[in-house]
């Protein structure tokens, strides 16, 4: 008898081990901090189409970046953009400045994971301010107060916590 309750002991561990992983894998990705039309939000870096790029990210995210040279081809339409900073505020930016801006959260009509980087430096980096927008962004542009230059970069960023969602 006291094998058959060993037994079953045993059977119902196992039958609890299997149970606890069903569903679908789980897998853990460094997020980055960033914005998006005013609001905090996190993102993941998962290929780039510059060699430079992907071993930056690489770096400093500490997980693989993997280099695509075919997403600089994506057509226009397939992007949205992200804003990084060359200068400025000091922050957690992959540049060392404050943290990226993105266009076109999810649920946006031209919300894409695939992104057009866009540089952004200050004309005069003691008038910097934090800027969370994309609207933002291009106001400091268009009064002169920055610059923004596309070097042809195209970085696959998934969001992963939005205003109103998360993956």
């Amino acid at each position: 008898m006291k094998k058959i309750m060993f037994l079953m002991g045993i059977f119902a561990i196992l039958l609890s081990a299997c149970a606890a992983q069903s569903g679908p894998a789980k897998a853990e990705l460094p997020a980055g901090k960033a914005y998006s039309e005013g609001k905090e939000i996190f993102f993941v870096h998962t290929e780039a189409s510059d060699a430079a790029i992907a071993e930056k990210l690489t770096k400093m995210m500490q997980s693989p970046v993997i280099l695509v040279p075919a997403l600089a081809q994506a057509p226009e339409s397939a992007l949205a953009n992200v804003f990084v900073f060359s200068n400025g505020l000091k922050g957690k930016g992959p540049l060392g400045f404050q943290p990226d801006v993105f266009d076109n959260p999810p649920g946006s009509a031209g919300y894409s994971p695939l992104r057009r980087l866009n540089v952004a430096t200050w004309i005069d980096p003691t008038q910097a301010r934090e800027l969370k927008s994309a609207a933002d962004v291009l106001a400091a542009q268009t009064a002169g107060e920055l610059t923004i230059e596309q070097p042809g970069v195209v970085i696959n960023m998934p969001f992963v916590v939005w205003d109103g969602g998360k993956r």
